[in-house]
């Protein structure tokens, strides 16, 4: 087979991965929402869902507002957009419809018939008794892929499942903090961001299967299982069997050194489990004994004296600059990095260039002034991917779909408005 010319690569990266198909979002607030963007932003077509008689995705009232005098705690007007909603809604177009109407559920019927894939995160046995449950929407479209993200699977029960409930359950409060202090509870919200990742798997593994059966199926996601499972990733209960605590604050004893120091101004982290970095943060404290020491000569040694290694360490850095000590560390090949701020974080170039993370834009396309959101997480040399259209307001595209995609006249969409189904 000959190589690929410059123009088989061009035409390529012209299209999207995902281009062509076509996804129903009945999600909200975050769990939903990010499986969904990240479709949107491998091309897909999402079609965001909401209930006009709610006021549409419960992100819509999150504050803080992009108002036109800039950001506010409260909202002004109908004009101001949550932040978060200016984030979660980019590439996707939304509907009003209400889905407790028999109209409403109908419409979605005939959207489901023509769609590729839907995505809910209502709680357990809600789609059930709506009538758009999959077993109910597999009958229009076999071929529909249906992406359910709950907190605790399909058939778990009907518990209220938000982020800090998941957090609690899955045991990860308990992996950070102090030992005997109290649960530290994550300041991002991994279980809300954890679920939709291995939702946008599925969800892909589901569209690769369809390609050799021809057969939508249901992806059933649990929250708390997600997390659950990456906490199964560390072996926490074989480090309490044998006596390594679970907990253990800022530094990690079974890879010293390891952890966050304090210097004069800042904090940095540094990871050097080997024993070459491990050499190099002993050179770096300046006392050339302690490269002979043979505490720390290999890496069960330091396990052992992990609490003195640390603590060495943090005696030589508390009173230098951070950017000192941070240089006398790099000097010395040993991984080590300021620990920053959010902010400061997001205004990092290299996840700028990269468009992981990117501003964000108004509904207009108007660019909100430093304003930051996601981008895509991964690049790809082959394909065009990219969070390139802003979040659309309540409702904007509901004439344009109902008559580009289902072909409703004018007259019945005005009849569904008069009822309130849109």
């Amino acid at each position: 087979m000959s190589a690929a010319t410059d123009t088989d690569e061009g035409a390529a990266m012209s299209s999207r991965p995902l281009e062509g198909l076509t996804v129903l979002d009945l999600t909200t607030a975050l769990a939903g929402p990010y499986a969904t963007l990240l479709l949107g932003g491998l091309g897909a077509r999402v079609i965001k869902i909401e209930n006009p008689a709610t006021g549409g995705d419960a992100a819509r009232n999150n504050s803080p507002y992009l108002t036109p005098n800039g950001m506010q705690v409260t909202r002004g007007s109908e004009a101001d957009m949550s932040v978060s909603m200016l984030s979660r809604g980019r590439n996707k177009e939304s509907i009003t419809l209400d889905l407790k109407r028999p109209e409403g559920r109908a419409t979605l019927l005939d959207l489901a018939a023509r769609a590729d894939i839907l995505v809910e995160n209502y709680s357990a046995g809600v789609t059930g008794r709506l009538g758009i449950d999959y077993a109910t929407l597999r009958t229009v479209n076999p071929a529909l892929i249906y992406t359910s993200i709950s907190g605790f699977g399909a058939d778990g029960g009907e518990g209220r499942a938000m982020d800090t409930i998941i957090q609690a359950l899955s045991g990860v409060m308990m992996t950070a903090g102090e030992p005997g202090a109290g649960p530290v509870r994550f300041g991002l919200p991994i279980g809300d961001l954890s679920a939709p990742l291995f939702a946008t798997i599925g969800t892909l593994a589901a569209v690769v299967h369809r390609q050799q059966t021809g057969l939508g199926q249901h992806v059933d996601v649990s929250m708390l299982g997600s997390l659950t499972s990456l906490v199964a990733s560390e072996p926490f209960d074989a480090f309490e069997e044998i006596g390594l605590p679970v907990r253990t604050g800022e530094h990690v004893p079974r890879l010293a050194p390891f952890g966050t120091f304090a210097a004069a101004d800042g904090w940095f982290a540094l990871c050097a489990p080997t024993d070459k970095f491990a050499r190099g943060v002993l050179a770096s404290l300046g006392d050339p004994a302690l490269l002979g020491d043979e505490r720390f000569a290999r890496r069960d040694g330091r396990v052992e004296h992990a609490d003195a290694l640390h603590g060495l360490i943090a005696d030589w850095a508390r009173d230098l600059p951070l950017a000192t000590a941070i240089e006398a560390l790099e000097g010395n090949d040993v991984p080590v990095a300021e620990v920053r701020d959010p902010a400061a974080a997001l205004r990092d170039e290299r996840v700028r260039e990269r468009g992981e993370v990117v501003k964000l834009a108004l509904p207009d396309g108007q660019e909100a002034a430093d304003v930051y959101g996601p981008g895509m997480p991964f690049l790809m040399s082959g394909a065009d991917i990219g969070l390139t259209r802003p979040a659309p307001r309540l409702g904007q595209h509901t004439v344009e779909v109902l008559q580009s995609v289902l072909g409703y006249s004018p007259d019945r969409i005005d009849t569904l408005k008069r009822e309130g189904v849109l």
